[in-house]
């Protein structure tokens, strides 16, 4: 891969790689940016963290490939922190996560949390709902921050739900305030039928052997066991 200088280098070699991890690479698999956002980069780059810039800052990045593309996913997928996927290699997680299980057959299954079935189903009947709106509409209490968030997590591992931009909160009055909030979909609605008709065709073995041979291709020290789970989450 190449030395990633700015932002259409790291699209360029994300979109070669298929699949990266957000920040790091504490997990021993893969990240195009392999420095966390307290260390220093490993080569001579303007690309740093939290500076603010769109086109030298990564924690800009993640967002900004939500708002200008439609083949590159963010959300938390890989050992319950974030990371990117691509439309070539969405398929594949999503055959060895989910296949084409629905999410009421898991739910009956036992396989899905109420939790997660209650963000669930708020996000389905509004079709995409940022963070703020998720926590109004889905009936969690005060006391149940720690279960929402694990819902929340849980249902991105599983390829439920996806990040697909942000938005910010309006007052009464019809004003933007306050931080932006991250806005969530389905994955069906973000990755449209397509990747789903491909994910139909796809066994699961057949999808973890592939993504496997990238893995190694991209670090062929990463671990066995760790690689199974980067893949099944």
């Amino acid at each position: 891969m190449k030395q990633i200088q700015g932002y259409a280098d790291f699209i360029e070699a994300l979109l070669q790689a298929g699949f990266s991890m957000g920040g790091g690479n504490s997990e021993g698999i893969f990240s195009l940016l392999s420095w966390s956002w307290n260390e220093e980069p490993p080569y001579e780059t303007p690309v740093r963290w939290h500076t603010g810039d769109p086109e030298t800052d990564p924690w800009e990045w993640r967002m900004r490939v939500l708002d200008e593309r439609k083949d590159i996913a963010y959300g938390k997928v890989f050992f319950k922190k974030s990371g990117y996927i691509t439309r070539e290699w969405a398929p594949y997680f999503i055959s060895v996560r989910r296949g084409d299980i629905s999410f009421e057959e898991e739910y009956s299954n036992g396989t899905i949390s109420k939790y997660a079935k209650g963000i669930y189903d708020v996000v389905v009947e509004h079709g995409t709902l940022p963070l703020h709106g998720i926590k109004e509409l889905s009936g969690f209490e005060k006391g149940e921050k720690a279960q929402f968030d694990r819902a929340l997590v849980e249902l991105q591992m599983k390829m439920y739900l996806t990040m697909c931009g942000r938005q910010q909160k309006i007052s009464q009055k019809g004003e933007e305030y306050g931080w932006s909030s991250t806005v969530f979909c389905t994955t069906e609605s973000f990755w449209g039928p397509d990747v789903f008709e491909m994910v139909s065709k796809l066994g699961k073995e057949e999808a973890i052997e592939a993504i496997t041979g990238q893995v190694l291709r991209l670090n062929p020290d990463a671990g066995p066991k760790k690689v199974l789970k980067f893949i099944k989450g």
